[in-house]
Parts: C-alpha cells; sequence; structure tokens
C-alpha cells in the first residue's frame, strides 16, 4: 500500500514537472517573439526614458509629459504617450534603471531582464517550498505562469519587490528582524504590490522588523521628495490621480464588482488583514506574509495581471507552512484561476482571493488549528500512553 502511494506520488510529480517545463518554454518563446515584433513595446522604455530625462533635465522633470514623448521619438520607439503608454512609476524605479542609459536600449533591455530573472532566482531559493532537485519544478512552474512571465516580457520592477519580501521573510525566519524591515524598502518601487507588509509585521508584534521598513521605505520616499521637489511632485500626483481614472487599472479589483462602493470595503479588508496577522502570528512567520500578500491584493485599488504574481510568492509560503491536502488543491484552482484570466474574466481571481481571505479568517477565529498538518503518532499502538 506504501509502495503504491509512493508510485502515485512520483507520477503526480513527474506530470507536474513535465507540465510546467512546457509552459516555460512555451513562455519563454513568447517572450522572444514579442520582442522581436517590436523592441520598445515594454515598461522598461518608460524606465530608461525617465532614467534619460532625470539625468538630463533633473529629476523634477520626469513626469513631464511633453518630456517623455521627446525622449521616445530620440529612441525611434514609434510609441505616442496614451493613458497606458507613460512614465508613472516612482521615481527610485527611474533611479534603478540609470546605470543602463549609457548602454543602447537593446543592451540595457536584456541587463534589466537578467536582474528580473535573477530576482525571480533569489525568491524561488528563499521563498519555494520543498527540498532538493523536487524544489526546480516550483521555479520551471513559475516561469510558465502567465503573470510571472508577463511581468518580465514588459520589464516590470514586481519581481525587485517579490525579492524584497521573501528576503524580508527568511531574514526574519533567521531572527534578523531589523534587517527583515529593511529588505521591505524595495517597496518603493511598486508600492501597491505589497503595501500591507510592514502593518502585518507591525499587527504581528514584530516591532524591529515594522521599524526596519520605516526606515528603509522612508528614506527612499524622503529621497524621492527631495528630488522632485514641489513641482515634481504636483506632477507626480497629477500623473497618478489619472492613472486612478483609468478603468483598465481596476479591472482586477474589488472596484470591477462594486464600482465607488470598493473604496471602504478595502479599507475594512486592511483592516481585518491586520487582525489576522495578529491572530495567526504564533502559527508561524509564513502567515503574517500570506495574510499581506493576499489582502494587500483586494486592498489596493490598482490591479494588472503581472502584479497577480505577488500572489504566487503567497502561494509558495503557503506550501512552506506544510498545510493539509485542502490548502493544496485551494491554491491550485487559484493558480488557475490566475491563469485563465483573460479567457473567463477577473471574477474567479478576486473569488479566489476573497475565499483565501475567508479561510485565513476561519483558521484564525477556531481553536483547531486548520492550516497545519496534524501530528501523528508514529509509535507502536502498544507504546502509545493511555487516554
Amino acid at each position: 500500500m506504501v509502495a503504491s502511494s509512493g508510485r502515485w506520488r512520483n507520477l503526480g510529480a513527474a506530470a507536474g514537472a513535465a507540465t510546467a517545463v512546457l509552459f516555460a518554454i512555451f513562455d519563454v518563446y513568447q517572450w522572444a517573439a514579442a520582442y522581436a515584433s517590436d523592441h520598445f513595446h515594454n515598461d522598461f522604455t518608460f524606465y530608461y526614458v525617465a532614467a534619460k530625462i532625470g539625468l538630463g533635465q533633473g529629476w523634477s522633470s520626469i513626469y513631464d509629459l511633453s518630456l517623455q514623448q521627446a525622449q521616445l521619438d530620440m529612441l525611434g520607439s514609434g510609441i505616442k504617450v496614451a493613458e497606458l503608454a507613460r512614465y508613472i512609476s516612482p521615481p527610485p524605479v527611474a533611479w534603478l534603471a540609470l546605470p543602463l542609459t549609457p548602454l543602447p536600449y537593446a543592451a540595457g533591455y536584456w541587463v534589466w531582464s537578467a536582474l528580473l530573472l535573477a530576482a525571480l532566482a533569489g525568491t524561488w531559493y528563499l521563498a519555494a517550498p520543498g527540498v532538493g532537485r523536487a524544489r526546480i519544478i516550483y521555479l520551471a512552474a513559475a516561469v510558465g505562469w502567465l503573470p510571472v512571465i508577463y511581468g518580465l516580457q514588459l520589464g516590470q520592477p514586481g519581481m525587485f519587490v517579490a525579492l524584497g519580501v521573501a528576503g524580508s521573510y527568511a531574514l526574519l525566519r533567521a531572527e534578523r528582524p531589523l534587517l527583515a524591515g529593511l529588505a521591505l524598502g524595495l517597496l518603493a518601487l511598486k508600492p501597491q504590490l505589497a503595501f500591507l507588509a510592514p502593518l502585518a509585521l507591525l499587527a504581528a508584534r514584530q516591532d524591529r522588523a515594522f521599524l526596519g521598513s520605516v526606515i528603509a521605505v522612508g528614506a527612499l520616499a524622503g529621497a524621492s521628495a527631495l528630488a522632485l521637489g514641489f513641482d515634481g511632485l504636483g506632477a507626480y500626483e497629477a500623473r497618478l490621480s489619472f492613472a486612478a481614472s483609468v478603468p483598465v487599472n481596476h479591472e482586477l479589483t474589488l472596484a470591477y464588482l462594486l464600482g465607488d462602493a470598493a473604496r471602504p470595503v478595502q479599507v475594512v479588508i486592511a483592516i481585518w488583514t491586520l487582525v489576522l496577522a495578529y491572530r495567526l502570528r504564533r502559527r508561524g512567520i509564513e502567515w503574517i506574509y500570506v495574510c499581506a500578500l493576499v489582502g494587500g491584493m483586494l486592498a489596493t485599488p490598482y490591479v494588472h495581471l503581472d502584479d497577480l504574481a505577488m500572489l504566487g510568492l503567497a502561494a509558495w509560503l503557503c506550501l512552506r507552512a506544510k498545510g493539509p491536502v485542502w490548502i493544496w488543491i485551494y491554491l491550485l484552482a487559484g493558480v488557475l484561476a490566475v491563469e485563465g484570466e483573460p479567457i473567463w474574466g477577473p471574477v474567479p481571481v478576486i473569488a479566489a482571493e476573497l475565499g483565501a481571505v475567508v479561510l485565513l479568517s476561519v483558521a484564525a477565529f477556531t481553536s483547531r488549528d486548520v492550516l497545519t498538518l496534524p501530528q501523528i503518532d508514529a509509535r507502536p499502538l502498544e507504546l502509545r500512553p493511555r487516554r
């Protein structure tokens, strides 16, 4: 019976590995094909342009749309500034691209892509479950998952944020809380991806980790404000206000279902997420970050498909916690809901996120620990204590 069970597990692992590798190969091919058809159709183009503007005209000018258009024309991109084609990221993203500006655009793009792949590998190394070669399956599955490959194709900095969160988790496990908080400084690149993580650490009574995050994020925010000045800050606020009015920017948020009524609901979810982080803090460090990532994705007013890669990080952390079989089944359903979002739309994705919050709530407010596997007494029956 044991041999049969092991055989089925091995067959399942082999099937999963083959599927993950095939999807990864296909996605990498799609990435290469997209770049070959149009070198400039990605978000790195705008980071590169913003860095050049900052270098030449000053950082307070990086949100000037006319200067962005002039730089796009100088690149020969053929891109026209539009509602989804403009630089609106925080200044640290342009600073990160600054060392690449002496390079030709194509070389800069591939160096940036290599850095993103390194961040993915680092995130996998720090957060993926399993041991030995079996962990490679999770890396292949990540490359084969739509949000991850889409983010890599666009050159989005989301993978750097994921690395920061994974690094924070690993450092907190290693009992280095201040460094764990400092690692969250990478949130400054794209805050909406994990903005609840510092507050979840505070709610879970990880005070030193929270302090570290305040120092890191605060320093980068202060440096950004100084670099932009009053005029630059005003232009940045105008770009963010405009982005908030673009419907596609919140199609994967609760606003898709609730419209303007979503905002107070999102505030409630954010607060509830912090309550869950407090309640689950003793079940394992993983659950602090899972609450922050899942609840944060529901609470943020701005989500694109590539941003959902953070849910994959949350799934890895769930699996590291060695939960029961039902967690595996639910996570697989969620992964498939996200993978098929271009086909069946955002409702299954939002439903999966809401379902995850409900399950975390049940676990947080029940005496029975439904998030971890029960301990099995492996001693022979005659040696077990009588009850």
